[in-house]
């Protein structure tokens, strides 16, 4: 198994969407930094857990369309023609898919890494500021939980018709749009303008909610569902 997890790893990532995925979000992430965290965010440090947040929660579309894209490469017509020959070998075909998926996690992993490394170097740069195991919190809040959800949601409703996953590329930015009340607010970015204003004392230490937390363990615990059931309803068309 670790084979094929290394060969998909290196088809996933060793190709021109990955790098161009990357330098997009690399500009973008550069375009929010100079444009949006250098200021702050409702009147806390720009380097402070509720500034990095927000420049993570607008990375994390992009970030969730990588993951999605990555699926594509498992969930295409061609791609489950091909997965019918696997399905003929000797080795389960739960360990292919529990393979590809961790390819694609892999995948997500990686560029939300990237993007979390831009801003330690853009704090570092500007503000000579290293304190970043402050920052690791709100990152798992907030990427963990989606990406997951992305994983699990995008490989069940490939399974079910290939074009759902372009279609579901779409759900964080109309969500974005969407006045979410605030146990969601972690999905539209609201929450880290929003709720350290409701705090009331300047600059506050990063809190989560215990309703918001729950909010984003019931997301991740649901991604992981919606895994086993896309690998379920896979093995059924067979």
């Amino acid at each position: 198994m670790g084979k094929i997890f290394r060969y998909e790893c290196r088809r996933l990532l060793w190709n021109k969407f990955f790098i161009g995925l990357a330098v997009v979000l690399l500009l973008y992430g550069a375009l929010v930094l100079h444009a949006v965290t250098i200021l702050g965010v409702s009147h806390t440090a720009p380097f402070s857990p509720w500034s990095f947040g927000d420049y993570l929660s607008r990375m994390l579309p992009l970030l969730w369309v990588g993951m999605l894209f990555f699926l594509t490469f498992y969930t295409s017509p061609k791609a489950r023609r091909a997965a019918v020959l696997m399905d003929a070998t000797p080795m389960p075909s739960r360990q292919y898919a529990l393979a590809r998926c961790a390819a694609a996690l892999t995948g997500g992993v990686l560029l939300s890494l990237l993007c979390m490394g831009e801003a330690a170097v853009f704090y570092g740069r500007m503000f000579h500021w290293y304190g970043w195991g402050s920052l690791l919190l709100p990152a798992l809040a907030t990427l963990l939980p989606a990406l997951v959800f992305a994983l699990g949601s995008g490989w069940l409703l490939g399974q079910i018709r290939p074009w759902l996953v372009y279609v579901w590329m779409a759900a964080p930015f109309l969500l974005a749009a969407l006045p979410l009340p605030e146990v969601l607010s972690l999905w539209n970015g609201r929450f880290f303008t929003a709720y350290p204003l409701a705090l009331g004392t300047l600059d506050p230490a990063f809190a989560l909610p215990a309703d918001a937390a729950t909010a984003q363990v019931v997301l991740l615990a649901v991604g992981a569902a919606l895994l086993a059931a896309g690998d379920s309803r896979r093995k059924a068309m067979r």
